[in-house]
């Protein structure tokens, strides 16, 4: 038994009953989560992040369906990574962006540009209408590893990045930013963003949580090339 088999055996586990699955119509989705009494600390959260599972507030989850694998666990190499001619154009495009790392979120300024996204980007989905209640909780809930990336343009806040330190990476666990400043490809930056600081950091991964086939709203994680599968409980890259 590895490392991180040991680990999980000795986390308690609950699951979810079938719900309705927020990517596929039609279908019911169970979800995996660690006891939410436990601490999430660097420790746990790497070794789960090996394994496939996710950080949305306060829980460590993994999809965990009867009849349905799509969502596969996917990272980037940073060493392997090479920009693009269309990563330069976007990383040369909001070089006039200054960023600012904070351990705590607490701007009214960043709840409204939240609130903006959510409502515009994601009205179909079930995180709208975007509430303070909901921001708290997914958005503003961390570990003592989170970090935010702000993104200012001339002193207003445009992107917001929610980023955890791992003892092999950084995970990507959530970006919102100003949907009317679509030209810039502010998502795609802060992922750009991302493995810029984790190669300063000397961290090999940067994970980007769940990739599912034919999904458009996750195809962009598909363009991080190469990029690292978890299939099979093995992660495979693909170039």
């Amino acid at each position: 038994m590895n490392t991180n088999s040991k680990v999980i055996s000795s986390v308690r586990l609950f699951r979810t009953s079938p719900h309705p699955c927020s990517y596929k119509a039609d279908q019911r989705a169970a979800t995996v989560f660690v006891d939410p009494d436990l601490v999430i600390d660097k420790t746990l959260n790497s070794k789960l992040s090996e394994l496939g599972y996710r950080r949305s507030g306060a829980h460590l989850y993994r999809p965990d369906c009867d009849f349905c694998n799509a969502c596969i666990s996917c990272r980037i190499p940073v060493e392997a990574f090479s920009f693009k001619r269309a990563h330069r154009k976007i990383w040369n495009n909001n070089q006039d962006l200054e960023v600012i790392e904070r351990n705590d979120l607490t701007c009214d300024e960043s709840f409204q540009l939240y609130e903006r996204y959510i409502n515009t980007r994601h009205s179909d989905g079930d995180m709208y209408p975007a509430t303070p209640e909901q921001f708290e909780a997914f958005i503003k809930t961390k570990t003592v590893d989170t970090r935010f990336s702000m993104f200012y343009e001339s002193g207003r806040l445009v992107a917001v990045s929610v980023t955890d330190l791992l003892e092999h990476g950084l995970s990507a666990v959530y970006t919102f930013f100003e949907p009317a400043q679509s030209r810039r490809s502010l998502g795609i930056h802060a992922i750009l963003y991302q493995i810029k600081l984790a190669r300063e950091l000397a961290l090999p991964y940067v994970f980007l949580g769940y990739w599912i086939k034919n999904c458009q709203k996750m195809e962009y994680k598909s363009k991080f090339r190469p990029l690292e599968m978890l299939i099979e409980g093995k992660w495979i890259l693909v170039k």
